[in-house]
């Protein structure tokens, strides 16, 4: 799997080890089954284009709530949302075309409009 790291513009002190999934499988299994999540740990979800429908998540199978960033092609944060575990579906507010899923305690580091910067990790 792809190893990015993901990271506040306004801050890069905050930044993240995240796994790269932009194949049908890779995006299908996102975090289920999984026991944890480490707090600098996350994936994201990439789609070829901004959607509302295909950036949606359902959270069955989860043993843990998250924090879900929908971010649109910009890398901007359109919306957010703290995932309960066993919800059938989240929708972002707006289209987007990123979704980043992230350690729970992570919800209030992020904002809505602000900007992330993705890098491939060395």
């Amino acid at each position: 799997m792809k190893m990015f790291r993901l990271r506040k513009a306004s801050s890069p002190e905050t930044d993240f080890t995240v796994n790269y999934c932009d194949t049908f499988f890779s995006k299908l299994k996102g975090l289920m089954f999984s026991k944890e999540l480490h707090q600098s740990h996350g994936i994201i979800l990439v789609e070829n284009t901004q959607s509302r429908l295909n950036t949606s998540i359902h959270m069955m199978f989860m043993n843990y709530d998250i924090t879900v960033l929908w971010l649109d092609k910009e890398l901007v944060v359109v919306d957010k949302v703290l995932a309960k575990k066993w919800r059938p579906m989240y929708l972002p507010q707006e289209p987007a075309q990123y979704v980043v899923e992230l350690h729970k305690d992570r919800f209030p580091e992020f904002e809505v409009g602000e900007q992330l910067i993705l890098s491939k990790e060395d």
